[in-house]
């Protein structure tokens, strides 16, 4: 009879999953442990950080403090079920390369982090009830895009497409959830556009040889790796160039004391990472980088908000 190697190797890994859970009985600190590792903890506390920053942006300068938790806390919920199912999605591949990571080391079940990763969902929903329609029409639109990721768009270019309509979504959705939209809403599209295919870049430099391999032909992947780190930094000079042009030419409006300073700090951060990271740096080096550029991100859109709102 012919051998499916597909077959063979899902069969090989539900076959490590048993036989781990017959040699090892978890103890209740590896399934907290592994449920918090499943969330992905530091990527989804950027996400909870820059919609927090939003969300008090778009309340200024009444803070009405019981919604602002409604919207933070509906938001992450979404990011750790995308993250929960992420982990779901990738368990046959992780088993083969990562095999830290919490599923392939049996920390946790992948039926659990299913039911827990819709469970997610389910919380998110709830959250949203007390809030305008329309965070949760931009709410569904930022999930879908999330688990269309998680589905098989991760191992294609438009990785990078998707990660580009999604950033953008984040100021939208805290802004809509307070029931404040300023112009400047429209100009954050194309400034998220931007900075999303920058933070999707970063975040699949670490994994990029392990993609390959794979053979996921993911935006960082068809790039390569010095090409992925040229564009990163390319797109962050290209949003600050905007957000500078905007405001001398007073399309948009904004404090220069305010603007100046967060245009500085953001080429001065691009110029670090050109210094300090690259695709001749260890390998090792290109998750803190991914961090730095996270924080660019949130820095330049946050700022630039800032500067305009206040």
């Amino acid at each position: 009879m012919l051998a499916f190697p597909r077959f063979n190797r899902f069969k090989r890994y539900e076959e490590h999953i048993q036989s781990m859970q017959i040699t090892k009985k978890r103890t209740f600190n590896e399934i907290i442990s592994g449920f918090f590792l499943l969330s992905h903890p530091i990527p989804v506390l950027f996400h909870i950080f820059a919609v927090t920053i939003f969300t008090l942006l778009a309340s200024w300068p009444r803070f009405i403090w019981s919604v602002i938790v409604l919207v933070i806390a509906a938001h992450a919920a979404m990011q750790v079920s995308i993250a929960m199912l992420n982990d779901f999605c990738d368990r046959r591949a992780d088993a083969q390369s990562k095999p830290e990571k919490p599923i392939p080391r049996g920390l946790i079940l992948p039926h659990e982090a299913l039911i827990t990763g819709l469970l997610m969902i389910a919380i998110m929903f709830v959250l949203l009830i007390p809030l305008p329609r329309l965070a949760l029409v931009i709410s569904l639109c930022y999930l879908a895009l999330g688990q269309a990721y998680n589905l098989g768009l991760k191992a294609t270019p438009l990785s990078g497409i998707v990660f580009a309509l999604a950033m953008p979504l984040i100021p939208l959705y805290a802004f809509a959830a307070v029931g404040h939209i300023p112009p400047i809403i429209l100009w954050l599209v194309p400034a998220g556009f931007l900075l999303g295919i920058t933070l999707n870049l970063a975040n699949s430099l670490p994994d990029l040889e392990e993609d390959e391999a794979q053979g996921m032909k993911t935006l960082a992947v068809v790039l390569g790796v010095k090409r992925s780190f040229a564009v990163c930094n390319i797109t962050i000079v290209i949003c600050a160039a905007m957000i500078g042009i905007l405001t001398i030419t007073g399309i948009v409006p904004a404090n220069t004391w305010i603007i100046v300073p967060v245009l500085i700090i953001t080429f001065l951060a691009v110029a670090g990472m050109l210094f300090f990271f690259g695709a001749e740096k260890p390998k090792k080096s290109r998750k803190t980088y991914f961090y730095l550029v996270t924080l660019s991100c949130i820095l330049l859109s946050g700022g630039w908000l800032i500067g305009v709102l206040i």
